[in-house]
C-alpha cells in the first residue's frame, strides 16, 4: 500500500529509443509503471508517455521502486509481437543490484519457486509445493566493505523475483522496503535494483536490438 507517493519529476521522461513500433524508456525509481487505484497514484510512466505518444502501450512492468529499461509498443501488431517474446522468454534482461553483506560465491544461480504471500501481499515468497518455477543467475561485479554489487540475469519473470531470490541467499537488496531487514534498509536511500539491459527482436525488421542504461547508484 502506498502511503506517501511522491514520484520524481526531474527528469520527467527519459526516452532511450523510439521508432514507429517501439519506445524504450529509462524509468526512475519511485515512479509507478501503471496508475494505482487511488487518484493520488495517477502519475505513472504510461501516463507520462501517453501525453506524448497516445498509442503507446506497456509490454512489461518494473516495480515502482525499481529503475531502468522498460519497453513499450507503439501499435497493436508490435505489442502482440513483443509480448510474445516476453512470454516465450526470447528476450534477454540484465539487472544491477547492491545487496547486503558479502556474497561468497563469485557466480551462481537461485532456482526457487515463488508464489504470492497472500496475507502479506504484494510480498512474494518461496513455496516448493505451489510456487511457479523461478530462476535467477548472479555474478559478483564488485565487493564493497558492507555490500556486494551484483549482476542479475532473470530467466523467468516472476513478481519480485530478484528481491526474493537475493533474500533467500541471506543478502537482501539494499533499500528494499518490503524485504530488507533494518540494516539493509537503512544502507541506501532507494531500492538498489536497476534494469540495466534489455535485448529483443524488432517486431518489423526482426533485427536483435540491445538497449543499456547504467544505474545512478
Amino acid at each position: 500500500m502506498l502511503i506517501n507517493y511522491n514520484p520524481p519529476t526531474d527528469p520527467y521522461l527519459t526516452i532511450l529509443y523510439q521508432d514507429e513500433d517501439l519506445l524504450i524508456v529509462n524509468k526512475p525509481s519511485e515512479l509507478l509503471t501503471v496508475p494505482g487505484k487511488d487518484p493520488k497514484h495517477a502519475d505513472c510512466l504510461i501516463g507520462r508517455v501517453n501525453r506524448v505518444f497516445p498509442t503507446a502501450k506497456i509490454v512489461h512492468r518494473l516495480d515502482m521502486a525499481t529503475s531502468g529499461i522498460l519497453c513499450l509498443a507503439m501499435n497493436k501488431a508490435a505489442h502482440r509481437h513483443v509480448s510474445m517474446q516476453f512470454q516465450e522468454r526470447e528476450t534477454a534482461k540484465r539487472y544491477i543490484a547492491r545487496i547486503y553483506g558479502q556474497l561468497e560465491a563469485q557466480t551462481g544461480s537461485v532456482d526457487l519457486p515463488l508464489i504470492c504471500d497472500w496475507p502479506n501481499r504484494p510480498k512474494q515468497m518461496v513455496d516448493h509445493e505451489n510456487g511457479k518455477p523461478s530462476l535467477t543467475h548472479f555474478k559478483i561485479l564488485e565487493r564493497e566493505p558492507h555490500a556486494t554489487r551484483v549482476e542479475l540475469t532473470p530467466i523467468t519473470g516472476r513478481s519480485h523475483q530478484l528481491r526474493v531470490h537475493m533474500l533467500s541467499l541471506g543478502h537482501p537488496i539494499l533499500g528494499d522496503r518490503l524485504y530488507a531487514h533494518k540494516e539493509a534498509l537503512a544502507a541506501a536511500p532507494r531500492l538498489q535494483l536497476h534494469a540495466q539491459m534489455l535485448s529483443l527482436k524488432h517486431p518489423t525488421t526482426e533485427q536483435i536490438l540491445t538497449f543499456e542504461a547504467d544505474p545512478d547508484f
